[in-house]
């Protein structure tokens, strides 16, 4: 069976660089894909930001297989606009340039953050809001043969996200967005894991709507083999139940993030054997 496909999160790993210079630390690690959080503090940056981007992945012979809408204020807390009525507006900005990066790139898969809730509008309105913009955001990649997704976060570390594992997510793939394809469930062994979820079980039950998986431990959202995650048990059950899409490394490092890549060979290993 083939090693499933590794990809670094230039936004959390090769931190000690300045992030233009991350494509080719990764590159240099080993890493064919690397994917990003909006790498952006505005939802449109200019002409010159985004060539300086694109020119980075193309020094670096590297491909860009994931990228994030932009989420709003993340060092300030916030974690993405679906679910706000008062940021749609951003949204579809973002989207644009958004596009064109993927068709510069290549990107294919879109991480886009539900978004945490807010008093002033009420459930359910924030919840149609949501499925209009996850909606409309699938509707604009499906030009590019692309794919939304939708990740569940830790409680406790990212305010009142309404997401909090993949059943919030099959929930709305079975129901509100049942006629759009191309939205999948980002399945997070750091999240989900901090949340108590079992993950070896939900690998298995939850494999056909999955389109992406992310990498960390916990406690600490350290590397693979830094907590207490059955990651590699994880990651054979999801190869078992069908599973062949990317797998991201989105942790932060112990220490250098070049010497913390030892889980590598051994999920290779798992994969294989899978």
């Amino acid at each position: 069976m083939p090693t499933l496909p590794l990809s670094a999160n230039i936004s959390i790993l090769f931190t000690e660089l300045p992030y233009l210079d991350r494509p080719a630390a990764a590159r240099a690690a080993g890493f064919e894909y690397v994917e990003s959080w909006w790498p952006f503090p505005t939802p449109v940056a200019s002409p010159e930001q985004v060539d300086a981007l694109v020119a980075a992945l193309d020094r670096a012979q590297v491909e860009l297989s994931g990228l994030n809408f932009f989420a709003g204020d993340m060092p300030s807390g916030e974690r993405g606009l679906a679910c706000r009525p008062d940021r749609q507006d951003d949204l579809s900005l973002n989207t644009g340039q958004l596009l064109e990066i993927a068709r510069r790139t290549g990107c294919r898969a879109f991480n886009l953050l539900y978004g945490q809730l807010d008093d002033r509008w009420s459930d359910a309105e924030q919840r149609a809001t949501a499925i209009h913009a996850v909606t409309t955001a699938a509707t604009a990649v499906a030009e590019i043969d692309g794919t939304v997704l939708l990740e569940p976060l830790a409680r406790g570390l990212n305010g009142t996200y309404a997401l909090v594992d993949g059943d919030d997510v099959v929930e709305l793939l079975e129901g509100p967005l049942r006629s759009t394809p191309n939205v999948r469930l980002l399945f997070d062994l750091f999240h989900l894991g901090s949340n108590g979820v079992d993950l070896v079980a939900a690998a298995q039950r939850l494999a056909p709507w999955i389109g992406h998986v992310q990498l960390a431990d916990c406690p600490g959202r350290g590397e693979p083999g830094s907590g207490e995650l059955p990651i590699e048990e994880t990651v054979a059950a999801l190869v078992a139940a069908g599973y062949r899409g990317m797998i991201a490394a989105e942790y932060q490092p112990t220490g250098p993030t070049a010497q913390s890549l030892s889980w590598i060979d051994r999920l290779g290993a798992v994969a294989q054997s899978g």
